[in-house]
């Protein structure tokens, strides 16, 4: 078990925890009550306890109780403003009241299999009990409502003080129960800024290969909370050092090139780690997942692509473009939607294409092409472009900032001039048709396409312009033009 507690401390830690979560949920008393009348203990459990110490409460409150299910429902369904039995054959009951959302769930005292992650789902009779089947300490303590009672069996208010994350059980036990919980470790790592103790890390590092049994779907829930916390970088750190990663996300590993004296780069590895927090630095309105998503795997193609040069120099012709492909494969294995997967390929597709600009030798036309080919996506990308600058050399570094700077004046003034975001051929499809005298079909998809080049190209066209560059386009195609 974790080590011993401070008195001091814990006393007025919980003190002002129970205080806190009774003021700010005083649906939870109400609750109790109700219980107490029926002879049921009713307990505050897991991450509000939690959260309440850490003084960021929310709306959701979790409980359990020595009551079974079925005496729960009968507790609650004309109390409630609405009740849901979707958890209910693992014990658990689901209720909304007074804008808060609640779970109750009975003691349990499951059993795994340890080849699934599915539980026999058993009930239990003692609040211990069920605490040492919980995930980290931090979430197994507990205030029993109706006395303000204050549980804590496992030194969860010692590790949240210590800011260490640790198992009520052995961290073995705990992980062959349910592997998810090794990712999970992570995950808090990076939410809460946590160490995880060291028996943790030995049994994830020994335990790895088991996240196998876990689905990708839980996989991708996990590891996307992970990417959006407060501290990504050392949740995937740890994801990295215990092997993890070498399961759930193995581009990440693969990006750790051995480095000779001859032939000198980054390391890929620790250069994206730089970039994704450079890159959550510039975000605006919270958590962006597709774009910390895109500057963790910008790189990914580099490993595939290493090549030495002549004279001690590396190169890693079109990673971006390998790049992409596999963050789309790996994207879609973790079950990403299709939104996410297409925006973060997208991204990691185009981060290069500004270092062809140099000292602003781009056209308009070439401006035009990187805005339209970036679409929605353009705001991000710029944020990566400019996290994707690592260099030490202050000077280099300031001359790609300032070159950047440029660039997005021009866009600026380009998209106020031409309304970029809106780029359009000259000509719609229903006047091509009957320009052309042509039903709907390929040849019309193929000029609309014409068009839309030339309009990138040059610019918005006069309409007798745009009619004339169409019906030379169509002879050149072949297409009997009326005269």
């Amino acid at each position: 078990m974790p080590g011993s507690k401070s008195p001091v401390l814990s006393d007025s830690v919980r003190e002002n925890a129970v205080v806190e979560l009774l003021r700010v949920a005083p649906v939870a008393e109400e609750l109790a009550a109700r219980f107490a009348a029926a002879g049921h203990q009713l307990y505050l459990v897991g991450g509000p306890v939690r959260d309440a110490m850490l003084g960021r409460m929310g709306n959701d409150l979790d409980f359990t109780t020595d009551a079974r299910p079925q005496q729960v429902l009968s507790l609650v369904r004309s109390w409630a403003d609405a009740v849901w039995e979707t958890g209910i054959a693992y014990g658990t009951v689901g209720l909304t009241k007074h804008g808060h959302q609640l779970e109750i769930t009975t003691f349990r005292a499951d059993a795994y299999d340890r080849v699934s992650r599915n539980p026999e789902v058993t009930f239990g009779d003692s609040i211990d009990a069920d605490l040492l089947r919980r995930d980290f300490t931090v979430n197994a303590m507990a205030v029993e409502v109706s006395e303000r009672r204050f549980v804590d069996p496992y030194g969860g208010v010692q590790a949240l003080a210590d800011k260490v994350l640790d198992t009520p059980a052995t961290p073995q036990e705990s992980f062959a129960d349910d592997p998810l919980r090794m990712l999970r470790a992570a995950r808090f790592v990076s939410q809460l800024g946590f160490t995880p103790a060291p028996r943790v890390v030995e049994a994830m590092t020994s335990m790895a290969d088991q996240i196998t049994r876990i689905t990708a779907e839980r996989v991708q829930t996990e590891l996307s909370k992970l990417l959006c916390g407060a501290h990504p970088k050392l949740g995937i750190e740890l994801l990295v050092s215990t092997g993890l990663a070498a399961h759930v996300l193995p581009e990440l590993p693969a990006m750790r090139l051995e480095i000779d004296e001859h032939h000198q780069h980054k390391d890929v590895y620790q250069h994206s780690l730089v970039v994704l927090e450079q890159a959550i630095a510039q975000e605006e309105d919270g958590p962006d997942l597709i774009l910390r998503l895109a500057a963790l795997l910008h790189d990914i193609g580099k490993p595939a692509t290493r090549r030495f040069e002549d004279g001690g120099g590396v190169s890693f012709h079109h990673h971006e473009v390998v790049g992409a492909k596999m963050v789309r494969k790996r994207l879609r294995e973790l079950k990403y939607s299709k939104e996410i997967v297409t925006d973060v390929a997208q991204l990691v597709f185009l981060h290069l294409r500004f270092h062809g600009y140099g000292k602003g030798e781009w056209t308009d036309s070439a401006v035009r092409r990187y805005v339209t080919d970036a679409g929605p996506l353009l705001s991000r990308l710029h944020k990566l472009v400019r996290a994707d600058c690592t260099t030490r050399n202050k000077r280099k570094a300031q001359h790609l900032q300032r070159t950047y700077d440029e660039l997005e004046e021009r866009i600026a003034r380009i998209a106020a001039e031409e309304d970029l975001a809106r780029v359009r051929p000259d000509l719609d499809g229903n006047e091509i048709m009957r320009l052309l005298n042509v039903p709907p079909g390929p040849i019309v998809g193929k000029a609309w396409k014409f068009l839309k080049d030339l309009r990138l190209d040059r610019g918005p066209l006069e309409h007798d312009e745009a009619v004339a560059e169409l019906l030379a386009w169509a002879r050149e195609q072949g297409v009997d033009v009326p005269e």
